[in-house]
């Protein structure tokens, strides 16, 4: 039967677009949640057309096979780990930039475009695409899309659908729809779109994009400011969110976290305090007097040193700590990462329970995060080797997974489900969401055969 399958592929969209070598298949398993389960793929296709994909998807439906959407694989949850026996379909070759329209204000793009090159794409026409997740030099606007990625920039700008007007999409049948609109307003029948997004390669195969864009701002300064504690860290960006500032950006870096960056690269970041805070404005000339604001607040509340950028490269240097994070906390061990979200007014709350959780179970957890909207990111760091280390850091990882949903907030703000949290989604949705959730899963993919196992742990 499989072999039946490959054929009729590679009748389909050509030799070299199916790929059944053990060894290029072993490479594409799994995405960055590299400690969530993978299987052995049956075989890779790499289609170019939304034609392609939907003849993808009728011959996988045909025989039956599961079929795992990929993008670029720099996914944190597993959405993207392949399954025993799965069709890998890859939007790798889907990577044209249809459309950039100043008039209208919104870019028309495949899934496999990458997100900096949209962004670079769209500046040279005075135009801004916000969502930025810390991967955006690698990861694309269809895996942004899968997971309804976030970034740096979601506390002024907010997150993929946000930006995300319209799409189209191959269903398991290999039907296509397409849904929204490229108006900037329009609410005829339910929000496909909105449903689409965030659904992590379960109800469809996305195979073009229409994204709203937003003039240019100017080029941002950025402040640095460090605190004696965890508290006053915390308590300073609560002042600059109250002040009616809206930075630009507004993160947060746990003294762990800091040492782990500097020892990493040497940036001349202190490992003696206790957080740091990174604050950014883009409002052109007004920068600059934000800037000095966010200075001031972070100083009324304690911050030993306030750094404040005088430029565009001084800025760059300063958040360059931030996008260094997940490789600084890479040769610490194994992580797990976790992205629950809060209310600002539980932060306080939330990084003292970490930090309880994390002497419970003997284990590290960092803990940055996008603190202007309250979602943080405690990985939990440990040996993989060492089987009661592994059992510690599962059992820390669910506990602040259950810290964050008693403080108000959700497992995930910005990474998606996958494999990784799948067994925590009825905890937070309870019994009847969750049905609901399986009876729209039923109505787009009947067989389900779009990324089983992914989200919802039963059919």
């Amino acid at each position: 039967m499989s072999d039946a399958l490959v054929t009729r592929l590679r009748s389909a969209l050509g030799d070299a677009a199916v790929v059944d070598d053990p060894d290029v298949l072993d490479s594409h398993r799994h995405d960055h949640a590299t400690f969530s389960p993978a299987g052995v793929p049956r075989v890779l296709a790499r289609p170019t057309s939304t034609s392609e994909v939907a003849e993808v998807l009728r011959a996988a439906g045909s025989f039956g096979v599961p079929v795992v959407t990929q993008g670029a694989r720099t996914g944190l949850s597993g959405a993207a780990n392949a399954i025993d026996g799965c069709l890998l379909l890859s939007t790798s070759r889907l990577d044209r930039i249809l459309d950039i329209s100043v008039e209208d204000q919104v870019a028309v793009v495949q899934p496999g475009v990458v997100n900096a090159d949209l962004s670079r794409a769209v500046l040279g026409k005075d135009l801004f695409y916000p969502p930025d997740p810390s991967s955006w030099e690698m990861s694309t606007i269809g895996g942004n899309i899968a997971t309804n990625a976030g970034g740096l920039c979601c506390v002024k700008y907010g997150v993929t659908s946000d930006f995300v007007r319209a799409v189209e999409v191959v269903l398991a049948s290999g039907e296509i729809v397409r849904t929204g609109r490229r108006a900037a307003k329009g609410v005829a029948g339910y929000d496909l779109t909105r449903l689409i997004v965030g659904s992590e390669g379960t109800l469809g195969v996305v195979t073009e994009a229409t994204l709203a864009l937003r003039p240019a701002p100017e080029a941002g300064l950025t402040a640095a400011a460090t605190f004696r504690s965890i508290e006053d860290g915390i308590a300073a960006a609560a002042a600059v969110m109250a002040s009616g500032l809206r930075p630009s950006l507004l993160e947060f870096l746990d003294q762990p976290t800091l040492r782990a960056i500097q020892d990493y690269r040497d940036m001349g970041l202190p490992g003696d305090v206790g957080s740091m805070l990174l604050a950014q404005s883009d409002r052109g000339p007004r920068a600059a007097e934000d800037v000095a604001r966010i200075a001031a607040i972070c100083t009324e509340h304690g911050a030993i040193e306030v750094a404040e950028a005088s430029d565009v490269e001084e800025s760059r240097m300063l958040l360059e700590a931030r996008r260094l994070v997940n490789s600084a906390l890479e040769p610490l061990g194994t992580t797990l990462i976790d992205d629950v979200s809060v209310p600002r007014s539980q932060l306080v709350a939330l990084l003292r329970g970490i930090a309880a959780i994390g002497d419970k179970y003997q284990v590290l957890i960092c803990c940055p995060g996008h603190v202007g909207d309250g979602n943080m990111h405690p990985t939990v760091v440990f040996d993989r080797n060492d089987p009661a280390a592994e059992e510690r850091a599962l059992e820390a990882f669910g506990a602040v997974m259950e810290l964050g949903l008693r403080l108000g907030g959700t497992i995930t703000g910005e990474h998606g489900i996958g494999t990784l949290k799948a067994g925590w989604l009825e905890t937070e949705l309870g019994p009847v969401g969750l049905e609901l959730h399986r009876r729209i899963k039923r109505a787009f993919d009947p067989d389900n055969l779009l990324n089983p196992g992914k989200v919802l742990q039963a059919f």
